[in-house]
């Protein structure tokens, strides 16, 4: 069995800086990795530290697919080994805290034996659609962005600015912070330059005929259905199939556009990435 890309979307939060998604395809295996926004001054060349380490681990576990040689966890840890590699190579010097390395969610399938093997980081998910109609949600991202919303409820004062309005996140960059400097210390892990977080991976197998539909998003995509409660994940499929990535992308940013500083949606950015794969396996 093998993958069909159908259709891809890739959208920036802001036009004027770098897109921090990226995505990479294969006959056997995609991903979408999303870069978590940098919290202080750059390391590595390139637009953003987020921007590269998206970029990077995306084109090396394309590579390692391409290759063939070992399983989607293998071709994940050699990913994150030349990850490490190149982040100790090309940083302008090591980080002070954990906040400043580069950290990306991520999900990676790869169709094996009558399964969807699935790995992911973070708050980016897979969407299985068999052609009997149902549907398996492969991820975090509902319960993530749930306790993201939450938190800038908490962090935001009664009566103030929108969390989204301009200039109003660097107030919250001590919390961001001290959030970021857990992270890959306990079981919460995202991909990172560091070979031990593919052993970390979340990890799901579900069966797969051929004719089987697949979703791979970042969390700026799903928000149509986490954030902003306008589809059901079953209706978000429905969608994408029968009109399109692009029209879900143009309908995403109107329902930004109509709440920019984040009062009706809690959130830190007016607009996020977001980024889609709609795939189909072919026997």
């Amino acid at each position: 069995m093998h993958l069909e890309l159908i259709d891809s979307l890739t959208l920036p939060g802001d036009p004027a800086k770098p897109n921090e998604d990226s995505f990479a395809f294969a006959a056997n295996a995609a991903c979408v990795f999303d870069g978590a926004t940098g919290l202080g001054e750059r390391l590595m060349p390139g637009g953003s530290d987020a921007q590269w380490i998206a970029q990077f681990g995306a084109r090396r576990f394309r590579a390692y697919a391409e290759d063939g040689e070992g399983g989607l966890r293998d071709w994940l840890r050699s990913a994150a080994a030349d990850t490490e590699k190149s982040f100790k190579a090309l940083r302008r010097r090591p980080p002070a805290e954990n906040y400043e390395i580069a950290y990306a969610s991520a999900v990676m399938v790869t169709p094996l034996d009558g399964e969807l093997h699935v790995l992911w980081f973070g708050d980016c998910a897979a969407l299985l659609r068999r052609p009997d109609g149902s549907l398996a949600f492969l991820g975090d991202t509902l319960d993530k962005r749930e306790s993201e919303r939450a938190r800038v409820e908490r962090l935001v004062k009664p009566g103030g600015r929108g969390p989204a309005a301009t200039g109003v996140r660097d107030e919250f960059l001590p919390a961001l912070r001290a959030s970021r400097n857990a992270v890959n210390t306990g079981e919460e892990w995202l991909f990172a330059p560091d070979v031990r977080c593919a052993d970390h991976a979340k990890d799901a197998r579900v069966a797969i005929t051929p004719g089987s539909a697949v979703l791979l998003a970042s969390d700026g995509f799903l928000a149509l259905t986490s954030d902003y409660g306008r589809y059901t994940p079953e209706a978000l499929f429905e969608a994408a199939q029968t009109g399109g990535l692009g029209v879900l992308g143009e309908e995403l940013r109107a329902i930004e556009a109509a709440d920019p500083d984040g009062i009706n949606y809690p959130r830190f950015k007016r607009s996020d990435d977001a980024t889609a794969l709609l795939l189909i396996s072919r026997g």
